[in-house]
């Protein structure tokens, strides 16, 4: 991308300005309309002379005034902060003391006033966009550019205090660039799901590769999502020609015997990422949809959305059966090493070290988690994952689990993914999920699996975890074997669409 991104989603203001830029469920924004909102915004925010190096809160949910928005304030020189309408008080409360913005603009209304804080109510802002001053060139020196932050993603910290990772325009433009590589040949004007929410970094994936290239954002808000009977009326009308999910959301979607090729025939990219896509998810996908490419992506927050990139096609599913994540875009390298930050042997297991210029520069506002977790390699701003990999003899990159989900029980080290991947192989499970219950000790006392059954014929659940269990034993080393099964119709997911382990962790040791 040679120029600046904000001016490239402008571009198609001018050169195509009926072009939909946003589909909320029928109702349409053209691109003429994102740069009248955004522009109007700028031109007020300007005006204001808040500190250039402070952020700027953006609170509501899936709306196209929330895009017009974030446009709005990088178009002002500001970083933006998304907070999503389903966050506690409490983390409001955390991300403005972190992350000390200069304003908070209420797209939708905050739950409680932030005092001492400026802020633009709902009401202001629907004034801003509809009598505001269109700029019809707005000086383009104010816009974020270069290393200056696009915007800031507050993720669940281990202590309860939420991090800022800052991500700046330059990261981004590398990001955006291999979505519109050949790595992914996805069509560069057509129509992507939107469905994460925008505090999610998932939902950056679907947003700007989509608004650069031209093309259309096709919203599925959560109220959608959350009504089967909805989500599967609204899909097909959709026309959507790229997916963009966590592997957990197309779960629920493969339940419906007509979310297929057939029904949704336009549909030729799925793209995955934030958390790990199984075997079996994968395997179904294809069954459903044949003539489709279907890609896993791998990367943290912390590296703008996701580095690595495999397509997930019949000789993968063949070869593997717990699917790789990948290789590295072609900016960005990958190193492994050992607790001393010494690179691995070859097909040695190792952390996961993120090198390249979609490298975050760190956390807002926290330089000590900052200099924990990013360090330099080869010249390269470089983020430590906490994730466990290996290179495989075909430069595939292999996840092997979370550093911190690691458990060690009678005296074995066991990956809780691991054992969650062998829960996936059972042709009774559905889907499952794996916790420790730990002793007044602190020490863990035993696995248990919670298990969302396949339909079956078993009188009991005795039985069926005797079944479960003679399946485990062909594939599972038996010190990894769950002590405890638990059935649920359903498990719990985060408000970004991922298996929500933690709360059951939470849940087995109250």
């Amino acid at each position: 991308m040679e120029q600046n991104l904000i001016a490239t989603i402008d571009n198609f203001a001018v050169k195509h300005p009926d072009k939909i830029a946003y589909n909320y469920l029928g109702t349409t924004n053209t691109y003429s309309d994102l740069k009248k909102y955004s522009d109007a915004l700028a031109d007020y925010l300007l005006k204001l002379d808040l500190p250039k190096d402070q952020p700027i809160v953006v609170f509501g949910g899936q709306t196209f005034e929330m895009i017009a928005t974030f446009l709005g304030v990088v178009k002002s020189g500001h970083a933006y902060i998304p907070v999503d309408t389903n966050s506690s008080l409490a983390r409001l409360e955390s991300i403005n003391e972190i992350g000390q913005p200069a304003m908070y603009i209420q797209v939708e209304e905050l739950p409680a006033e932030m005092k001492q804080v400026k802020n633009i109510t709902q009401a202001q802002l629907n004034d801003i966009f509809t009598h505001g001053s269109f700029t019809e060139d707005i000086d383009e020196t104010t816009f974020v550019n270069g290393n200056n932050t696009f915007y800031i993603i507050f993720t669940s910290g281990t202590t309860g205090k939420p991090k800022g990772v800052q991500i700046s325009h330059d990261n981004l433009v590398s990001y955006v660039d291999w979505m519109h590589s050949d790595d992914f040949d996805i069509k560069s004007d057509g129509i992507c799901l939107s469905q994460a929410p925008y505090s999610f970094d998932l939902s950056v994936m679907d947003l700007y590769p989509t608004l650069t290239a031209g093309g259309q954002l096709a919203v599925l808000p959560k109220e959608t999502t959350e009504n089967f009977k909805q989500l599967f009326e609204v899909l097909p009308k959709l026309h959507i020609n790229e997916w963009v999910s966590t592997p957990s959301f197309m779960d629920i979607c493969l339940l419906q015997p007509t979310f297929d090729e057939t029904h949704m025939p336009e549909l030729s990219h799925f793209v995955f990422c934030g958390e790990e896509l199984t075997h079996a998810t994968a395997a179904n996908l294809k069954q459903r949809f044949p003539h489709a490419r279907i890609f896993n992506t791998y990367g943290p927050t912390e590296t703008t959305v996701a580095v690595t990139q495999v397509e997930i096609t019949d000789e993968i599913l063949e070869k593997y059966q717990r699917l790789p994540i990948g290789k590295p875009k072609a900016d960005t390298r990958i190193v492994l090493v050992d607790e001393d930050t010494h690179e691995v042997g070859e097909l040695d297991e190792g952390e996961i070290v993120i090198a390249g210029p979609s490298v975050s520069k760190g956390y807002i506002n926290n330089p000590e988690k900052t200099a924990n977790a990013f360090l330099e390699v080869e010249g390269m701003n470089a983020y430590k994952t906490g994730d466990l990999g290996q290179f495989d003899e075909n430069g595939q990159l292999l996840y092997k689990g979370r550093l911190d989900f690691q458990v060690k029980l009678h005296g074995f080290r066991i990956e809780l993914e691991d054992v969650d991947h062998h829960l996936g192989q059972v042709s009774l499970i559905s889907q499952a999920t794996t916790v420790p219950k730990y002793d007044k000790n602190h020490k863990v006392s035993q696995l248990i699996a919670y298990i969302v059954p396949e339909e079956n014929d078993f009188d009991d659940e005795f039985k069926l975890t005797q079944a479960i269990k003679e399946e485990l034993q062909e594939i599972m080393m038996s010190y990894m074997m769950p002590q405890r099964f638990v059935y649920v119709d359903s498990l719990p997911l985060t408000p970004n669409g991922k298996i929500d382990r933690k709360s059951l962790m939470k849940e087995v040791n109250e």
